[in-house]
């Protein structure tokens, strides 16, 4: 059967990989799925999910076996053959997300992989869109407002993910004159706001993971502050944003934040939480200095179950422009929801998955 898109993915199964092929599965579509072969098993459990829901052929979802670190990304010759003269879009979502992450490992599937990935996308004969997935932390160590279409800077990085996800847009930014490019830059992703499901607990789930321990006696202490806004996403607004664009001319050439465009401070988003949780705001609000202080010390993990890694994210003093994403946006009425309007959501699914 000739299709009308042929779908390359890395990065499946992951949690907005999955996502994203059972929004782009239809009768007229077959996808090439690279897959490590630790997660196989999973990624043919979730095909036949996603198969079976959408009533189409196991056959239109191939799962080739690679590693995006490898030359041909670990692909045998036939399949690269194949990938190389069918495939018309290309998803690159697969990269090492842990902020704890080691240098050269960080390094070897971030940078190189991402190297590997574009090779390959060069040699796509028919190419419609390559569409990469970056975050909005390639800014580092930036304090002030960061503009899509701003990318290098010499600020520094607090972690070797953030350090290789920005060297790796840097090289995909270079194919961005002979090529069809989106790059796409998600703020922190968290559940999805219709029903909540999320596949890990990490980001603000520590917040809400905490308040759920001893909610009446947690709640009273807020440990956000007025000065910094953490920008939150639902996963269903990324993905809804990555399918309208990758079909839109308009963002080819374009790096598009799929961030809030009015993100809630983190002392509202504490509150906003123990509202849901407990139906009560907090009572006290200690100095930022004092909380970050806390936060970094020995005894904080074992208490708030919030990592070293994950704590500066919370006193982080920088604002995402989301022009150009707003102004594409628009024409397909997709917008990011505010946290208010689904935390409690969140907190429901959390209570209702414990584990995930």
């Amino acid at each position: 059967m000739q299709y009308k898109d042929t779908v390359f993915v890395t990065g499946f199964p992951g949690f907005i990989a999955k996502r994203l092929i059972e929004r782009l599965a239809g009768p007229e579509t077959q996808f090439f799925l690279l897959v490590q072969a630790a997660f196989h098993e999973k990624a043919l459990n979730d095909v036949h999910e996603i198969a079976a829901a959408a009533g189409l052929s196991q056959k239109q979802f191939t799962i080739i076996p690679g590693d995006i670190t490898l030359q041909n990304l670990g692909m045998s010759d036939a399949d690269v053959l194949v990938v190389e003269a069918e495939t018309t879009d290309v998803y690159h979502l697969a990269a090492i997300y842990d902020l704890g992450v080691e240098k050269e490992l960080a390094y070897r599937v971030n940078v190189k992989g991402t190297k590997n990935v574009n090779e390959l996308v060069k040699r796509i004969s028919n190419l419609r869109r390559y569409n990469y997935i970056s975050t909005c932390y390639v800014a580092g160590k930036r304090d002030d407002v960061i503009y899509e279409n701003e990318l290098e800077h010499d600020k520094g990085f607090r972690n070797y993910y953030e350090e290789t996800k920005y060297y790796a847009e840097i090289e995909v930014e270079k194919l961005k004159d002979g090529f069809p490019v989106t790059i796409f830059r998600p703020s922190v992703v968290c559940g999805d706001s219709k029903t909540g499901e999320t596949a890990k607990y990490d980001g603000i789930y520590y917040v809400i993971k905490f308040l759920l321990r001893f909610p009446e006696v947690f709640r009273l202490v807020n440990v956000g502050n007025d000065d910094v806004r953490l920008n939150l996403a639902p996963v269903d607004f990324v993905v809804d944003g990555m399918i309208a664009l990758a079909k839109d001319e308009r963002a080819v050439g374009k790096t598009v934040a799929l961030a809030d465009p009015d993100p809630m401070t983190t002392k509202d988003i504490c509150d906003a939480i123990a509202k849901a949780v407990t139906n009560k705001k907090s009572v006290i609000t200690p100095p930022p200095r004092v909380v970050e202080s806390f936060l970094k010390s020995p005894i904080s993990p074992a208490i708030t179950g919030l990592p070293h890694t994950g704590v500066p994210y919370f006193f982080i003093p920088q604002t995402y422009d989301t022009s150009v994403s707003k102004e594409l946006l628009d024409a397909h009425g997709i917008t990011c929801p505010s946290f208010d309007e689904y935390v409690g959501t969140l907190v429901r699914f959390v209570e209702e998955h414990p584990k995930v």
